[in-house]
């Protein structure tokens, strides 16, 4: 065969069967079409906002949108399979508390493997947690709640918004750490478990801060007796933490951030992690997160992965130890 008519040979078959051609063409740049930012809970909350004003920020950052999908249930969990279950190509990312990974792990129930199929890509926010009364509980302080529960064991209700929830883990440690028997109300979401302490239905909650909390706070509705966070709330400067309170075990958060498919390219994760700590420094994302008593992190996502580690180590003790089971 002549080198012409070789030449002719080849140049009439499509592109498809001549790998080594295929090959030798440059990969597109990323990113190239719009990026899926999966939340992992329903729409309107805290998180949703803030992972939104997140998205705004690195669609300009990247020159492409950022869409998001509210997918939410279980905790979080469905969500984060979804993210577990993506092409690790730098178009899907997933916003979350850490609680699905380190949690459902050890309760057996998780779908995906937290070390094995998820990237963590960088911290976002800790979310402080509030321990209110409601209108049901007599005491006013932390330290009544308890005198209350030691008197009567087992009659002081605690509303959680579910089974295995940080709240639960929250109270585990107060009943094990303070000697005292509180029984757990766990919901499957936190609208209802709202509505319900609004009416009375039992005498304690723990939920996230944020404006709606905070609305009824100030109306008298629901009154603070400890919170979960590293330090008191400028908005709720006479409110003592769990570890000023000598319960330091229970003195936990939700922290929340922006997850990947594993096996996404490593310089994919560094670009995201640092366009996420930029746009975590801009005034007004800082001022959105602080108006809801959330507070900006940031930081690499070795950091963030040993956070993830040690929070995962430590409930695991707790789970062992209170019996915990998903049924």
């Amino acid at each position: 065969m002549t080198d012409s008519l070789r030449r002719r040979l080849l140049a009439a078959l499509p592109l498809t069967l001549l790998p080594w051609a295929a090959s030798a063409q440059p990969a597109a740049p990323w990113p190239a079409r719009p990026i899926r930012m999966v939340v992992a809970y329903p729409a309107g909350g805290v998180s949703d906002v803030v992972a939104r004003a997140l998205g705004e920020k690195l669609a300009q950052r990247l020159g492409t949108p950022v869409v998001v999908e509210n997918k939410a249930g279980a905790g979080g969990t469905i969500g984060m399979d979804a993210v577990a279950k993506a092409a690790p190509d730098g178009y899907t990312l997933g916003f979350s508390a850490i609680s699905p990974l380190v949690l459902n792990p050890h309760l057996g129930k998780s779908p995906f493997d937290p070390e094995r199929d998820i990237a963590p890509v960088a911290s976002v926010m800790y979310s402080p947690v509030l321990l209110l009364g409601t209108q049901a509980l007599q005491a006013r302080d932390f330290q009544g709640l308890l005198a209350g529960a030691r008197a009567h064991p087992g009659q002081v209700r605690w509303a959680t918004s579910g089974l295995a929830s940080l709240g639960h883990i929250m109270l585990e440690h107060i009943m094990q750490g303070a000697g005292v028997q509180i029984t757990h109300v766990p919901y499957k979401g936190g609208g209802q478990q709202l509505n319900d302490a609004l009416s009375g239905q039992f005498e304690v909650l723990s939920t996230n801060a944020g404006p709606a909390v905070m609305q009824h706070i100030q109306a008298g509705k629901l009154h603070p007796l400890a919170v979960g966070a590293p330090r008191r709330l400028e908005s709720l400067p006479d409110v003592p933490t769990l570890q000023e309170l000598k319960l330091p075990a229970a003195n936990l958060n939700s922290v929340f951030g922006i997850f990947a498919p594993a096996g996404t390219p490593a310089p994919i994760l560094e670009r995201l992690n640092a366009e996420i700590n930029r746009a975590l420094a801009q005034p007004d994302v800082k001022v959105r997160l602080e108006a809801s008593d959330n507070v900006p992190t940031g930081g690499t996502a070795a950091q963030f992965q040993r956070q993830i580690a040690a929070e995962s180590e430590s409930n695991a003790r707790i789970i062992r130890a209170a019996g915990i089971r998903l049924n």
